[in-house]
C-alpha cells in the first residue's frame, strides 16, 4: 500500500508560479512512478507529467511543456511540480498518483494509488 499527501495548491494570477508536491509513504516498490493528473470542473482528469524513481524518465502532456518541470527526492519519496507561467486554464484541481511500473505512463488506470487532490487556481 501507498498514501500520497499533496500539497502546495493555492490561488495565484496568471504568470504566476507554484510548485506542488507529493510525499509518497508506505511500500517504496509501489511508486517507481509518480504523476501529476489534473480535473478542471465539468472535465475529465487528464495527465499532466510523470516521472521514474530514477529520474531520467519524465513525460509531459502538450499543454503544459515549457512551462512546468517534474522532480523526485528519492530519499524523501517525494515529487515536485513545478509550475511557472500560469493560466487560467490551469485550473484544476491537480492528482499525485503512483505506480510500480518503471515507466511513466499518461493513462490514468495504469496508476494503482491517489492521493485525495490539491487545488489550484489561476485567476487572470
Amino acid at each position: 500500500q501507498v498514501q500520497l499527501a499533496e500539497s502546495g495548491g493555492g490561488l495565484v494570477q496568471a504568470g504566476g508560479s507554484l510548485r506542488l508536491s507529493c510525499a509518497a509513504s508506505g511500500r517504496t516498490s509501489s511508486s517507481n512512478t509518480m504523476g501529476w493528473f489534473r480535473q478542471a470542473p465539468g472535465k475529465e482528469r487528464e495527465f499532466v507529467s510523470a516521472i521514474v524513481r530514477s529520474g531520467f524518465g519524465t513525460s509531459y502532456a502538450d499543454s503544459v511543456k515549457g512551462r512546468f518541470t517534474i522532480s523526485r527526492d528519492n530519499a524523501k519519496n517525494t515529487v515536485y511540480l513545478q509550475m511557472n507561467s500560469l493560466k487560467p486554464e490551469d485550473t484544476a484541481v491537480y492528482y499525485c498518483a503512483a505506480r510500480a511500473a518503471w515507466a511513466t505512463s499518461s493513462s490514468e488506470s495504469s496508476y494503482a494509488y491517489w492521493g485525495q487532490g490539491t487545488q489550484v487556481t489561476v485567476s487572470s
